[in-house]
Order: structure tokens, then C-alpha cells, then sequence
């Protein structure tokens, strides 16, 4: 058996998603329900919602490389005190896609503070090797070819946005083909103060945009852009623009939200929510030191 290294505190979790669970199921009971149809059976699954929430983000912070192994070495063997009602491994991936609304809400509840501060960056999530993609059919019509500084690659891409202390502030799933300024404007609606990212966030008209918000968009310059003036802290702060390289690598390699082997789309959507939920778990997260408030004002600097 796999020795599991659990990163993330289970019961902690299980009681933030029962929670979630019980208020979402108290605000469904007063929306008026469309009649059932005579003769119509609808079946209960013995687990709840909220137990299947709860073992999907386990899984990103176990150590497991696949959730087959998670749920049939360590799950069934281990947790059945905790969940009296454990199905079958093939009934408990049934039950997933069921978890993916209440999933996305509860993600968006698990978002951190606005603190003026904020890194926004892009990575690709492969669904397959790009020799195989000619073949692929799972999401078949929903990814598109992209292309980065590394190379090609095929799938989608994860936009993130993240405060200075490497809590997640917004995120959004797009086709791997889409610019990064794309989707700036939807992202940074509840956002104020500084947002800085790469060269491939520079746009007259975006920052125009943001800036009427009461949000100023931070970038590098190009080499054949003429010189202007930086704040030295935006330039000091720029430097630190890594820290969301960090939070991606974390999201990859700890909380596996890319993997080749899924079957579903939904399932892929559970995977990717729970991924990022684990991620708002963990006790150390990726983060810089420097705050602006605690630093004497300084001279502008060429840049």
C-alpha cells in the first residue's frame, strides 16, 4: 500500500463543505420546484454531496498519483469510520459530476482578500501528448492548439489572479488558443489597486480599461518600447511577479489539476475544482514579504 502524506486538514474540510452543503440545500428548499412527472423514480445516492466533496479535494493532498489508488488503498480501507455509506470505487466516480455545481460555489467562497497587490498569469493544462492529439476525442471540439515561451501544446489554459500572500482572488478556464488579455476585464471586476503581470498583458486600451476601475495594470516593457517612468516599488514588486510561477508549479505537482488519463469532461471539472480547493488548504502557500505601506515613499525609476 502507498504511504499517503497528507497535506491538507480533513476535518477542517469536510466541515467547511457540510456547512456550504446544508446552507445550499436550505436556499434550494424555498426556490419553487417544477412538479415530478407521474411514475417518476428518483434515486438517493446513500453518500452525501458533501462526502463526495470532501474525499475529491482529499485526494489533491494526499501524495496519490492517481485517485484509484486514493479511494481503493486508503479510502476504503481506512476512512470508513468517517464515511459510514462508502460506495464502490465505480459508483463513487458516478457520483462526481453531481458535485461539480456545488464545487464552483464553494471555490468562490474559498477566495482570499483584496489587498491592492495582485499577480495575474496564465499556464496550459495538456489533455494529452501532442502526438496524440490528432486521435483525441474526450474533449473533442473544446480545446485548441496554444502556444507559450515553452512550445506548443494542446488542451486548455488556467487563468489565475492571486494576492500577495498566494491566495486565490479569480480564476477562469478558457481554450488553450485564447490571448491572456482576454479575459482581464471579467477577472478584475471586484479588484482594486495594482495588478501586475508579464509582456503578454501589455495593451494600451486594457489598461485604459482597468485604470477607470481604479486599477492599474503593471507590465514589463518590451525591448522596443521606448523607456517611461516606474515606481521603484513596481519595479521592486515586478520581480516578484514569480510568486504566481510558484503557485502554478504548486497546483500542478502537489495538487495535480493536469493529468492525461480523464474519460469525462465533467470529471476533468471536478478534478480541476477540488484541485483548486486543495490548493486554498494549504497551510504554506507561495508569498512575498514586501509591502508597500511599510516602505518611505521612493523616486520614480527609469524602466
Amino acid at each position: 500500500m502507498s504511504t499517503i502524506v497528507s497535506h491538507l486538514d480533513i476535518v477542517q474540510i469536510f466541515c467547511d463543505v457540510d456547512d456550504f452543503c446544508n446552507q445550499w440545500e436550505n436556499l434550494w428548499q424555498q426556490v419553487p420546484q417544477l412538479p415530478s412527472t407521474k411514475g417518476e423514480r428518483r434515486s438517493k445516492s446513500k453518500m452525501h454531496l458533501s462526502e463526495v466533496m470532501t474525499i475529491a479535494i482529499a485526494f489533491h493532498g494526499s501524495g496519490y498519483k492517481t485517485f484509484k489508488e486514493f479511494y481503493t488503498l486508503h479510502v476504503l480501507q481506512s476512512w470508513r469510520g468517517a464515511f459510514p455509506n462508502l460506495v464502490s470505487y465505480t459508483r463513487f466516480v458516478e457520483l462526481m459530476p453531481w458535485c461539480l455545481m456545488l464545487l464552483c460555489c464553494f471555490l468562490h467562497t474559498r477566495t482570499g482578500e483584496v489587498t491592492g497587490i495582485s499577480f495575474i498569469d496564465s499556464t496550459p493544462i495538456d489533455v494529452c501528448h501532442n502526438c496524440r492529439a490528432h486521435a483525441h476525442k474526450v474533449f473533442k471540439g473544446l480545446v485548441k492548439w496554444g502556444k507559450n515561451s515553452v512550445g506548443w501544446h494542446f488542451g486548455f489554459k488556467l487563468h489565475l489572479i492571486i494576492n500577495d500572500c498566494g491566495e486565490l482572488l479569480a480564476f477562469k478556464l478558457t481554450p488553450a488558443n485564447v490571448d491572456d488579455r482576454k479575459p482581464v476585464p471579467d477577472m478584475t471586476k471586484d479588484l482594486i489597486g495594482k495588478l501586475f503581470g508579464d509582456r503578454g498583458y501589455i495593451s494600451q486600451k486594457l489598461f485604459e480599461e482597468l485604470y477607470q476601475r481604479g486599477l492599474e495594470l503593471v507590465t514589463k516593457s518590451k525591448k522596443k518600447m521606448k523607456n517611461r517612468l516606474v515606481k521603484l516599488i513596481d519595479k521592486i514588486l515586478l520581480r516578484k511577479r514569480a510568486v504566481i510561477e510558484s503557485v502554478n508549479d504548486h497546483l500542478k505537482n502537489m495538487c495535480q489539476i493536469e493529468h492525461s488519463r480523464h474519460r469525462s469532461v465533467f470529471n476533468f471539472l471536478v478534478n480541476l475544482m477540488a484541485g483548486l480547493a486543495a490548493y486554498t488548504y494549504l497551510p504554506k502557500k507561495p508569498s512575498i514579504d514586501i509591502y508597500p505601506k511599510d516602505l518611505p515613499a521612493l523616486p520614480p525609476a527609469v524602466f
